[in-house]
Formats: C-alpha cells, sequence, structure tokens
C-alpha cells in the first residue's frame, strides 16, 4: 500500500497551526485506496474533535464522530480539528459549507471524491433526496472542480498514483497564531453586558460570521452579568450542542474547570448565580423566571417562537451565524426585522467582523466563499428602473460575476436561500429562469421549475397518498390535500423564487417577470403556473396582482419561516383554467370550517385577506338579512349571530368595509377564527364581551348602509 509522508503531514499541522490557517484536502480517486491512506495518516495528526461522514463501518479512525451527510448545521457553534467528508456518500452543499466553518486554526478538512475530471457527471447519491438525479450533467458539481482546480492552496491527494504531494510549507510571520479576544470581541461583550443589565425591552441582535468568537462573548458576557448581579440568565438555541462552545467559555470566564463531557451543564456563580440551558420548547412552556435570556443561532428558528421569547422575558439576546447567507444570517433580519420594528423599536444590532479561531489570511474561508457564494451580492440598482429588459437566462452557464449577482438577488430576497438552492437552480433540468435589467443593471431575477405530468393512475396514488414522488412540489401537495388527482397529473409551471432589488421594488418588475413566466407556460402546453410560499400578507397581494389567487392554505406552520404554507395557481390552459376554479371553490366552500379549527392563530389581516378573495358560496337569504339587521340593532346575541355574520364576511366586498371599520382585527378573530372573548381581552381587540358586540354592531349596521343590495 502507498503510506503518506506521516512526518511532513504533521509538520504542515503544525505550520497550519502556527500561521492560524486552515486546509481543504482533496483525496481523489479509488475510495478503498483513499480510506487506506487516510487510515495510515489520520493516527499521527491531532483530528479530535473530529467527524467522518461516511458509513460507520468504514470510519478511517475511530476518535472521530460518524455523523450523517445531513447533519453539518447541527454543528454550528462547534469548534473542530478535523472533518473527514465521504463525498462518496453524497455532498449536501449546506453541511459542507457548514462544516468547514467548524474547523479551528490548524484543521484539515479532508474530501474523498473521484477524480476532479469526473464531478460533472459524477452522480452524487445526495441528487436522489432533491430529484436531480438522472440528469444529463451536474454543472454545480463541474463548477466546483474548477474551483477546487484553480486554488493553489487546495492539497490535491491521488493515493493510487501519488500518495505524497508536496505539500506547501507555510511561512509564520512573527509570533505564532494564538486564539485570543479581539478588539471587537471585548467591545461585544462590553455590549451585552450593558443590554443584560440595561432597561427592559431594548433586545440586542448580534451577528457575526463563524469563528468570529461569538459564542465565546455570550458566554464571558453571561459569567459577567452573574458577578454583578444577575441571579438566572437562560440560554436557548435549536440543538443543544450549538451552546457547547458558549458553555465552555462562561465555565473559564468563572474560573471553573471545563471539559467536553461537561457539556450545557449549568454553571454557577456564587451562591445563586445561575447560566442554563434550556431548551426551547421547554422555555416556552414553563416560562421560568429568568432576568435574561440568550438565543444562540437565532436564524435555525421560526419568527412567531422568536417573537414569544422576545416578548415573555425582559431582556433578550439574539444571536445567530451569518456564514455568508447560509444560516439565514441576512434572512434573519430579513424576517424578524419587521417584528422588532413593531415590538420593541429600541432594539439595537451588533457584529463580530475579525476571524478569532483563525487568521485574517486563512485560505479555507475565503474558498468556501466562492464554492458556494456565500458573499452572493447584488449589484446596486440606484433606484433606475428605465430601459427594462426581460430575457431567458441559464444559471448553469453563466459566468461567475453574473452568477453571483443574481443569487446575490434571491439571498436578498428570500431568507431561506441556502447553498442547496444554488445546486438545484444549476442543476434541475426541468428548470426556467430569466432575469430583468435595467439599462443594463441586474436587479430582478425568476426562477421556475416544470412539475406535474403525471400518468391517470399514478396521479390517482398520488391523490390517495398511496405514493410520493421526489420534486413535483406542487402538483402533489395540490392532489394530496386538496383532492384533485387531476392536480397531479396536469403540467404546472412553479416559481421558486422571484426577486426584485430592494431598489427598485413596487414599480412592477416583479410583475414583468412572472408574465414572462406565464407567456413560458403558455407558449410551452402546460396548464397552470403556481407558486408555493409561506404566507404572509405582502407576498399574497404580490401574487394576486400577478393574477394568481389563493387555491391552499397548509394546516402547519413552515419551521423555516413559521408561516402557514400558502399555494396559488392561475391557468394558462382551459384545463388549467378549471382546475384552478374547482380548487378555489373548494376552498370556499370549506373556509369557515377550517378556518376556526385550523388556523385560529393566523395574522388576523392574512385572515380577512383570503377570506375576502375567495369566491362567494351563496348569497344571503331573508333568513341573513333579518338575523344581521337584528344583530346591529341589539335584538340578536353574537353567539347565535355568528354563523351569519361569518357567512356575511364572504360576501363580495364586504371584508374592505370591515377593513376600514377600525375594528378589523376584533372581526377576524371573533367572528372567522372563534377567539373567546377572553383572548381578544389578552390582545387588546377589546376591553370584554360588551364593549366588543357593540364594536361589532357598528360594523355590520355600516356594512348593511353601505349595501343594501346584499
Amino acid at each position: 500500500m502507498n503510506k503518506p509522508d506521516l512526518l511532513q503531514w504533521q509538520k504542515l499541522q503544525a505550520e497550519l497551526r502556527a500561521a492560524g490557517h486552515r486546509r481543504l484536502v482533496v483525496v481523489e480517486g479509488d475510495r478503498d485506496a483513499s480510506l487506506a491512506w487516510l487510515g495510515s495518516l489520520l493516527p499521527v495528526l491531532t483530528v479530535t474533535p473530529g467527524v467522518w461522514t461516511g458509513p460507520v463501518e468504514d470510519q478511517p479512525e475511530p476518535s472521530l464522530t460518524s455523523i450523517k451527510p445531513v447533519d453539518g448545521r447541527r454543528w454550528l457553534g462547534q469548534e473542530l480539528a478535523c472533518v473527514v467528508w465521504d463525498g462518496w456518500q453524497g455532498n449536501p452543499p449546506d453541511s459542507f459549507a457548514a462544516l468547514s466553518g467548524t474547523l479551528s486554526a490548524g484543521g484539515l478538512f479532508f474530501w474523498l471524491m473521484p477524480p476532479l475530471a469526473e464531478w460533472g457527471s459524477f452522480e452524487d447519491p445526495d441528487y436522489r433526496r432533491t430529484g436531480l438525479d438522472g440528469a444529463a450533467g451536474h454543472p454545480f458539481a463541474a463548477r466546483l472542480a474548477r474551483i477546487v482546480a484553480g486554488d493553489s492552496d487546495v492539497i490535491r491527494v491521488n493515493p493510487s498514483v501519488n500518495p505524497q504531494p508536496r505539500l506547501p510549507e507555510i511561512p509564520v510571520a512573527g509570533e505564532a497564531f494564538q486564539v485570543g479576544a479581539t478588539a471587537d470581541q471585548c467591545a461585544l461583550v462590553e455590549d451585552l453586558v450593558r443590554t443584560g443589565l440595561g432597561r427592559r425591552r431594548r433586545p440586542l441582535v448580534v451577528t457575526a460570521d463563524r469563528g468570529r468568537g461569538k459564542s465565546a462573548a455570550l458566554g464571558m458576557a453571561a459569567v459577567r452579568l452573574l458577578q454583578e448581579g444577575r441571579q438566572r440568565v437562560v440560554v436557548t438555541a435549536p440543538e443543544q450542542g450549538a451552546v457547547k462552545t458558549l458553555f465552555h467559555h462562561a465555565r473559564i470566564a468563572a474560573g471553573q474547570a471545563s471539559g467536553p463531557e461537561m457539556g450545557t451543564e449549568d454553571v454557577a456563580v456564587g451562591d445563586q448565580g445561575r447560566l442554563q440551558y434550556w431548551s426551547l420548547e421547554r422555555l416556552l412552556a414553563e416560562q421560568p423566571d429568568a432576568e435574561v435570556v440568550m438565543v444562540d443561532e437565532a436564524a435555525g428558528i421560526p419568527a412567531d417562537l422568536l417573537k414569544q421569547v422576545l416578548l415573555g422575558w425582559p431582556r433578550v439576546i439574539f444571536s445567530t451565524t451569518v456564514h455568508g447567507y447560509e444560516g439565514s444570517g441576512r434572512g434573519f433580519a430579513i424576517r424578524f426585522r419587521s417584528v422588532l420594528d413593531t415590538e420593541t423599536p429600541h432594539w439595537r444590532g451588533a457584529s463580530l467582523t475579525a476571524p478569532i479561531r483563525w487568521s485574517t489570511s486563512d485560505p479555507l474561508e475565503p474558498l468556501t466563499r466562492q464554492m458556494f457564494l456565500l458573499d452572493a451580492e447584488a449589484p446596486a440598482a440606484e433606484g433606475d428602473s428605465s430601459g427594462v429588459v426581460v430575457e431567458r437566462w441559464n444559471p448553469a452557464i453563466a459566468g461567475d460575476q453574473e452568477l453571483k449577482e443574481a443569487f446575490g438577488l434571491l439571498v436578498d430576497a428570500h431568507y431561506r436561500t441556502s447553498p442547496g438552492d444554488l445546486r438545484q437552480w444549476m442543476d434541475d433540468p426541468a428548470a426556467v429562469s430569466w432575469r430583468l435589467t435595467c439599462n443594463g443593471v441586474l436587479v430582478g431575477v425568476l426562477w421556475a421549475t416544470a412539475e406535474g405530468g403525471l400518468e391517470s393512475e399514478l396521479a390517482e396514488q398520488v391523490m390517495m397518498g398511496k405514493r410520493r414522488l421526489r420534486g413535483h412540489l406542487l402538483p402533489q401537495s395540490l392532489a394530496t390535500h386538496s383532492g384533485f388527482a387531476e392536480a397531479a397529473s396536469q403540467r404546472l409551471l412553479r416559481v421558486v423564487r422571484v426577486a426584485v432589488s430592494a431598489d427598485v421594488r413596487h414599480r412592477g418588475l416583479g410583475q414583468k417577470l412572472v408574465a414572462a413566466a406565464r407567456d413560458h407556460a403558455r407558449s410551452g402546453g402546460l396548464d397552470a403556473i403556481g407558486t408555493s410560499f409561506g404566507g404572509n400578507a405582502g407576498l399574497v397581494s404580490f401574487w394576486q396582482q400577478c393574477g394568481l389567487e389563493p387555491v391552499r392554505l397548509g394546516l402547519k406552520r413552515e419551521a423555516s419561516s413559521g408561516e402557514y404554507p400558502m399555494q396559488m395557481l392561475s391557468g394558462v390552459s382551459s384545463d388549467g383554467t378549471a382546475l384552478a376554479r374547482h380548487l378555489r371553490i373548494r376552498l370556499a366552500e370549506h373556509w369557515l370550517i377550517l378556518l376556526p379549527r385550523n388556523w385560529s392563530d393566523l395574522e388576523p389581516g392574512l385572515a380577512l385577506q383570503l377570506t375576502g378573495g375567495l369566491p362567494p358560496v351563496g348569497p344571503l337569504n331573508e333568513d341573513d338579512r333579518r338575523d344581521l339587521r337584528s344583530f346591529a340593532e341589539g335584538y340578536r346575541g353574537f353567539d347565535l349571530a355568528v354563523p351569519v355574520l361569518a357567512k356575511l364576511s364572504m360576501q363580495p366586498e364586504v371584508i374592505g368595509l370591515v377593513l376600514a371599520s377600525g375594528s378589523q382585527s376584533l372581526w377576524a378573530r371573533a367572528v372567522l377564527q372563534g377567539w373567546s372573548w377572553q383572548g381578544l381581552q389578552v390582545t387588546k381587540d377589546c376591553l370584554g364581551r360588551e364593549q366588543g358586540e357593540t364594536a361589532l354592531r357598528k360594523v355590520v349596521h355600516n356594512i348593511l348602509q353601505n349595501r343594501p343590495d346584499l
């Protein structure tokens, strides 16, 4: 067996550690030879703590922790000495990018793969998860191969051909690199302490790229707060493992022994001070009496749950990793800033820029940024929306700069955008895209994919829940949940993402992109154009302006957005138009029963918007009109009038009058969503039953006056 030069590799790792660098090592060629080569090398290197993403039985070093390839994001906030990534088992981009940021100085990221020349045709096992298997080629992987081949800092090894490549000599200028507090980390600790000791309802939002010492700063600040009089600081996060580093640095700051085995055990300071970890579920259920709550990796928590934390404790600190865009650092601001602005307008932001776990000259960070476009940014539009051109565009053949600009638009507009989306956009053979430029500057993109077209027998099985196919998100969802098999047999164009530069929004440019996609669907013989997203009033309005209408609202909130999934559709063929009409009528027929049972917590404005947009299920009759007059004049109580008030809500133009009444939230929750008077008092929609009924009577009286034709 060809073996590596162990002394040379030990020397390399020592030099990397002294320089504050990390390296990607691509181990190409025969997998068995690669495993054997690693098996002889890893025992002499510093690899603990480290992870291995291949099968347990193939683990090349027993001290590594075996994880699934898709689980890399669970290691955010932790520090690793080594990653051994078995690309033969799959290469989910989100996980790969996340793990690369966990490496500390001297860390090596070994990547087992076929030879670079074969990456574009390599059938990655992870493709099956996202429906990319079977594609003729894989431009995303081919692009990665070009980047790796062109980076002189990447170490490439083919154990069968050259088991000992020439290793770089890493010069160390001046003193050896040491992990230590940076100036902005020290400033952040002081800011965190001021927040924890300061006035109520002034939360701090901390964003930092990976390796900047955010977790350490939180831990040190928590101990300072306990030393200065706070008695309980509670930390929560999406995963308990994400705060291990925080607790490690807290114990050190408290002058206590610390080790990996201690995990997130309570840190005691003085006689009464306690730093504790509580899971988010337990935190919200038990509501502990804590003076300060820290939410780490907040971007991984739905916005509605973050809002509950924000309103549940007097002093809250939110912190999240922004590694490029993955982890939703920028998207976190997109979806949560409006909540902060509304509920706590005196909130503040803070950030860390200088790396602490590696030096500023580390070559691995810029490499991963380039590979996954982690620093993608849209070009400055400068507010000019003249000279508009909409044209087809293909990200798979685009140059890196235009790809970076186009993806930057998606990143800024959609909080869920991740490296996995970049791969999907480039590799999906059913994808079609458009770009919109103003005077030659890119300001908008639309990405869509063709779905459906299943054989009638298969479509019937999908409708009955007997079959579930990869991909085909919109037709499968509509067929399964709405009960229409033709939703799966028809061919639909689903808009995956549409994004317009913030500088030129609200000028109809997004509608132009959707119109181009609609024309494509019509000319291509498709039946409908649709979309699926986390429902909110603003997005529903946009899609309605584009000619799409709601056809389904999901029963469970999305984990990523905290919103109910909304699906909207518009027919472009006679069959597609008929399907959209049938779906909407069916939703309208069930709406008044489903709304209070399933969506009682839906935002009131959205509940009214959806109610007013559905087709009427029948006109009011004379009995209804009599009951409405009786309620308006105070002769009939609310509890008996609810059915006819709900029916009134679905009459044409009535919701517009409700929205103008000033009692729209009360109407939505009391009439449509089934809230109790006690609940309405808590949300300040009314002072109690008497005042609430009076307000509702006024709304009905006004409706009857303005709509005598009802």
